[in-house]
C-alpha cells in the first residue's frame, strides 16, 4: 500500500534513509532544539540495520519562538520556559508535537510496518518528546531510546499507574546522559530514570552514563544504541 505523505505533515520534511533489505521495521529519531534532522540521519546511518527505516523528524512548524531563549525563532518540538524539575511546560505543544509523531506511526503502520517494530528516538527535546510519546500511544511500541533527556510532564504520570494500556508497563527503554552534561545535567537524567522505573518495568529500563561527555553523543553511545536497536527490532 502507498501511503500520502503530504496528509502527514512531518513526513514532507523528513530526511527518510531507507533500508538496504526488504524494511521490517523503523526507527522514528526526533532531533534536539535548534537542530535538523539531517546531521542524525548521517549519525545513525552508520549503525543501520539493513531491514530497518530511518525517519529522522522535523517540526511541522519549522521555527517557532523559545521562551527558553528569549523567544528567538528556531526549531523545536514545543516551547521551552526553563531546564528546572519545577520550570513551567507548554502542555498543549507538548501534546501537539506527541500527536504529530503519533501520525507518523499510524503512517507506518497502515504502509506495513505494525507499531510493534516501530522504535522512538530523539536526543534532547526529542529525546524528552519520544519518551512522552511513547508513554502516551496507544500502541505497545518496539522500545525507546532517550539520550540525554528528560520526561515531559512528568507529574502527569501518577506514581505507580501504567499509561495508556498495560503494555507500557513493558517497553523497552534505554536512557543514555553525559556526565558532564551542563545543558540538561546529569541529575535530570536520575531523575527521570527514577519516574520511569514508577511507570515502567525496572527491568525494561537500561539507563547509561558516559563520563566526560558533554551535551552530545559519542561512539560508545552509538554503539549501545546498535545494541538496543538489534535486540528488539531483530530480523524477522
Amino acid at each position: 500500500m502507498c501511503g500520502n505523505n503530504m496528509s502527514v505533515p512531518l513526513l514532507a520534511e523528513a530526511v527518510t534513509v531507507p533500508g538496504a533489505e526488504k524494511e521490517t521495521a523503523a526507527v522514528i529519531f526526533l532531533h534536539g532544539l535548534g537542530d535538523t534532522g539531517h546531521g542524525w540521519a548521517e549519525t545513525l546511518t552508520e549503525i543501520q540495520l539493513p531491514h530497518v527505516k530511518l525517519l529522522c523528524s522535523l517540526p511541522h512548524r519549522p521555527q517557532i519562538p523559545v521562551t527558553l531563549n528569549m523567544k528567538m525563532m528556531m526549531p523545536a518540538w514545543f516551547d521551552l520556559m526553563g531546564l528546572s524539575p519545577e520550570s513551567p511546560e507548554d502542555e498543549s505543544g507538548i501534546k501537539k508535537a506527541a500527536d504529530n509523531i503519533k501520525a507518523i506511526i499510524e503512517h507506518e503502520a497502515k504502509n506495513g510496518i505494525p507499531p510493534h517494530r516501530i522504535m522512538l528516538g530523539g536526543f534532547s527535546q526529542g529525546g524528552a518528546l519520544s519518551l512522552y510519546t511513547a508513554l502516551t500511544c496507544q500502541h505497545q511500541l518496539a522500545g525507546v531510546v532517550a539520550l540525554s533527556c528528560w520526561l515531559p510532564l512528568h507529574k502527569s504520570f501518577p506514581l505507580g499507574t501504567p499509561t495508556a494500556s498495560n503494555g507500557h508497563k513493558n517497553i523497552p527503554i534505554l536512557q543514555c546522559h553525559g556526565e558532564m552534561d551542563v545543558m540538561i545535567p546529569l541529575q535530570f537524567g536520575n531523575m527521570t530514570a527514577e519516574k520511569l522505573k514508577s511507570i515502567v518495568n525496572p527491568q525494561m529500563i537500561t539507563f547509561k552514563t558516559y563520563p566526560g561527555l558533554p551535551h552530545m553523543s559519542c561512539p560508545q553511545e552509538m554503539a549501545n544504541v546498535k545494541e538496543f536497536i538489534e535486540k528488539y527490532l531483530p530480523r524477522i
